[in-house]
């Protein structure tokens, strides 16, 4: 096929164990998916109805590259995350075709510029200059499914400069990951090639240029970077 102009490139992550890439088609994300985390945002915990956002998918950073500190922003906001892959997808999944429909595991960032966050919601626009920016999602290789799987015990963590910032257990998550698969398979037909990021425990702060930061999903991932 010929085009007008040259198609963009695919983006994709590094799997770990592999030569082959993970083509990324879509990025999904949940919000206050952790209770402290929604209380230190002044915030309150919808535990029927998950908060659905979508960033680019050229918006991941991949390989450890360097994180710019975008534009229009003084107060660039951390949230560590574990990453779900999928494999496959559809609609309408119950449970048990959820979690089939997964690849692998990765550890990632949902970077955030607060400060437009707070105007947004100050406006009740969306979020999707805070949210949806260029290089707004770093994450790490993955981790095959069937090679190491997480469970409600696995520790997710994220440094900065050597000091820890943010921890949790998976376990804390208020919706798991069948249940985020399944309710967002009613809203959008889930494809192979989607990323979903899962939540982010307290301790979100704000990142400054030159920043080091380590992103961990215990014994799965790991992420490391610096904001350039």
């Amino acid at each position: 096929m010929r085009y007008v102009i040259d198609p963009p490139a695919i983006p994709s992550l590094p799997v770990i164990g592999r030569e082959e890439r993970f083509p990324i088609r879509r990025v999904f994300c949940i919000g206050r998916n952790y209770a402290e985390h929604a209380r230190e945002m002044g915030a309150t915990v919808d535990t029927s109805t998950p908060m659905f956002f979508c960033k680019p998918a050229d918006a991941v950073v991949t390989d450890g590259a360097d994180v710019p500190y975008p534009s229009a922003t003084s107060d660039l906001h951390h949230e560590v995350e574990m990453v779900v892959a999928l494999q496959s997808g559809g609609q309408n999944l119950d449970a048990a075709q959820a979690l089939k429909a997964i690849f692998g595991y990765g550890v990632g960032l949902d970077l955030t510029r607060r400060d437009l966050q707070a105007i947004a919601k100050a406006k009740s626009h969306p979020w999707d200059v805070a949210k949806a920016f260029d290089h707004s999602a770093p994450v790490s290789a993955l981790r095959v499914a069937s090679d190491a799987a997480p469970h409600a015990q696995t520790r997710i963590s994220l440094t900065v400069n050597g000091q820890l910032r943010q921890q949790g257990q998976l376990g804390e998550m208020v919706h798991g990951v069948a249940d985020i698969i399944v309710a967002l398979s009613t809203l959008f037909e889930l494809k192979p090639g989607d990323l979903i990021f899962t939540g982010t425990p307290a301790g979100v702060a704000a990142l400054q240029r030159g920043d080091r930061f380590r992103a961990e999903l215990q014994d799965i991932a790991v992420l490391e970077g610096r904001i350039a």
